[in-house]
């Protein structure tokens, strides 16, 4: 999410790890000096970053998984707010990406729908008009591409629904069931 490598992303991935997947939580703002410990630091930094190197790193960490001898040479991503838009461009820029979720994330341009090849989940916040406000031509593109996608929105709930850390955004319900069904979503397509 737009705050790094935070504690809340290290539980998540910690989660998935639960779940029995191979887990690697990058902390793109490593090229900046890392994750600070002041949040609101960290929030500011992602608008110094180059969006191509942050894509080049994207496709160097599928490539490393696709390569461990304990994988089956299948790989996802998840990402949330600012990783939730990173994983869309994920998938435009790694067409041996196998899955992609993206929780309240960022569209990619249209036309660069037609570079995606892995299946997406898209999970949306009911409330977060900025994001969503790209919702239907993400759609539109998608659909264009033939690319296999699901879109939910969460009605009632905030943007960072799934940040459990955030009392003010936190929604029990819709993050619970968008992780079951990131999690079913990730057990069939990377199985």
């Amino acid at each position: 999410e737009n705050r790094g490598l935070n504690p809340h992303i290290r539980d998540v991935a910690r989660r998935v790890a639960l779940e029995g997947f191979v887990a690697l939580a990058p902390d793109f703002l490593s090229p900046l000096g890392g994750t600070p410990s002041d949040e609101d630091k960290a929030r500011d930094m992602f608008a110094k970053l180059d969006a191509a190197q942050v894509a080049a790193d994207g496709v160097a960490t599928v490539a490393y998984l696709k390569s461990l001898k304990d994988g089956n040479g299948k790989v996802g991503a998840v990402g949330f707010c600012w990783g939730g838009g990173a994983v869309n461009q994920l998938a435009v820029h790694a067409p041996n990406l196998s899955a992609g979720v993206a929780y309240y994330g960022m569209q990619p341009k249209a036309e660069d729908a037609a570079k995606i090849k892995a299946p997406l989940l898209l999970h949306y916040a009911g409330l977060d008009s900025r994001t969503n406000a790209g919702i239907d031509a993400y759609r539109k593109a998608l659909d264009a591409a033939h690319v296999e996608y699901k879109v939910y929105v969460y009605e009632g709930a905030n943007h960072a629904f799934n940040n459990d850390t955030s009392a003010a955004r936190y929604d029990k319900k819709a993050a619970d069931l968008a992780w079951g069904r990131t999690v079913a979503f990730l057990k069939e397509k990377l199985a």
